[in-house]
């Protein structure tokens, strides 16, 4: 059994755990009403100009991070959680000093890349709250994380419009301040939670290929569905990071400071219903009900903000959208619930690496798409039309889940070791996927 940390340090270790993921998510946050804007300044206010460099942006650090998750746990393994951490708070720091002083487009985009390589930390944070936390109170500690996730979304984007009114680069040095900050408290608070004898032998590059884990989820054709549910969800959501700056101040002229506000409700509106109507909903309806209104309400709610020709309609879509967040639970539920515990952990890495691939694939779908829609050689002046690609999306995995989401009467156990048979059809079916 690993070695706790002192019993004294735990509670400062925990919470410094809490701001660690809460500045990571802060960070992101600050940046989002004013990255796009600080962009289009930089290829001279051209709208859709901007928003092609906005998806490559987006995809560049989705893949950096996708490759990266599983480097800093990898080391986090073999050389223990404290230095990794530390070190991933310490470039994210440096980082946004170098994107607040980059004066051109492909140094803040090398920015964006260290950000990826940096914020990949969330693997590690969860390790250590594995390594000093108790089996029974683990749920609560991870809770902890989801609630900074929550605070972050909401308090990250109303600082950032606030302080990007002032100025587009002060968002890029405050974020740096408070990483500085973290790093400088972590140095004298957080303790080593994985001991040397805990540790592995040596570091296995083999461990660090994020590609391996998508390959197991074809070996469970009972959870195959759900995943793809999983990713054209995921894929959906990335409509927001994307182009929803961009697309506000085009359509609305909101600027900066609107834009935080209507991303801060968006955060409050997931909030509650995350909080409050979850557990209701699923209680009441199960899970299979849940999931495929959630996804009709996100579906609707996203042909809402596509068909908005004024600020106050696109505001209608917030609660219905807002619905849309009873879907994932009850996905993971369903999910949870289809494969034995022994695989549990697995395929939850799987799901997270579709999550990863959407990443990277959503930002050149939206900002493509949308910078296409305002251009001058598109078929038709249609502003709305990642929005409606988002719809469609949705609409796909809802399909998709009215076909595969079913309670099963139990749990199905470990299946037998991957085949090269199994490799040729994972294979193949990514194909058809593509």
């Amino acid at each position: 059994m690993t070695t706790p940390p002192p019993a004294g340090a735990r509670p400062a270790a925990l919470a410094f755990i809490f701001v660690v993921v809460l500045i990571d998510v802060l960070s992101f946050g600050l940046i989002i009403p004013v990255l796009p804007h600080l962009i289009e300044d930089f290829v001279g206010g051209d709208t859709a100009h901007a928003a092609v460099w906005v998806g490559v942006f987006g995809t560049v650090y989705a893949a950096v991070q996708f490759l990266s998750a599983p480097v800093q746990g990898t080391l986090s393994d073999r050389y223990g959680r404290r230095p990794v951490i530390l070190l991933s708070c310490l470039g994210l720091a440096l980082d946004f000093v170098l994107m607040a002083l980059a004066q051109t487009l492909p140094w803040l985009l090398l920015g964006r890349i260290i950000a990826g390589i940096t914020s990949a930390s969330f693997t590690t944070a969860n390790a250590y709250i594995a390594d000093v936390t108790a089996p029974a109170d683990r749920a609560r500690s991870f809770g902890m994380l989801g609630a900074a996730f929550g605070v972050g979304f909401v308090v990250g984007p109303l600082m950032g419009g606030w302080l990007g009114s002032i100025d587009l680069r002060l968002p890029f040095w405050c974020a740096a301040g408070l990483a500085l900050l973290n790093v400088t408290y972590g140095y004298f608070v957080l303790p080593e939670s994985l001991p040397p004898e805990r540790r592995s032998a040596r570091f296995e590059w083999k461990h660090t290929v994020p590609f391996r884990s998508l390959l197991l989820l074809r070996r469970y054709p009972q959870v195959f569905g759900l995943a793809g549910v999983v990713f054209l969800a995921n894929l959906a959501h990335y409509v927001y990071p994307s182009i929803f700056v961009l697309f506000a101040d085009y359509r609305f002229g909101w600027g900066p400071r609107e834009v935080s506000w209507v991303l801060a409700a968006v955060g409050v509106f997931s909030i509650v219903v995350n909080a409050l109507l979850v557990g209701r909903v699923v209680g009441w309806l199960g899970e299979r009900r849940t999931l495929l209104i959630g996804l009709a309400c996100g579906s609707v709610g996203f042909a809402i903000y596509g068909s908005a020709g004024v600020g106050w309609a696109f505001l209608l879509g917030l609660p219905v959208s807002a619905l849309w967040a009873l879907a994932t639970p009850a996905t993971q539920s369903l999910i949870t619930r289809q494969v034995g515990p022994e695989v549990q952990g697995r395929i939850q890495g799987s799901l997270m690496s579709l999550v990863s691939l959407a990443g990277i694939i959503g930002p050149a779908i939206f900002a493509g798409s949308f910078a296409w829609f305002i251009g001058a050689a598109a078929p038709a002046h249609l502003p709305g039309a990642p929005w409606f690609i988002a719809s469609a999306l949705l609409a796909l995995a809802l399909l998709v889940a009215w076909r595969h989401a079913r309670t099963p009467v139990k749990a199905v156990g470990v299946v037998p070791t991957v085949t090269l048979e199994d490799v040729s059809a994972a294979r193949r079916a990514a194909a058809v996927a593509d």
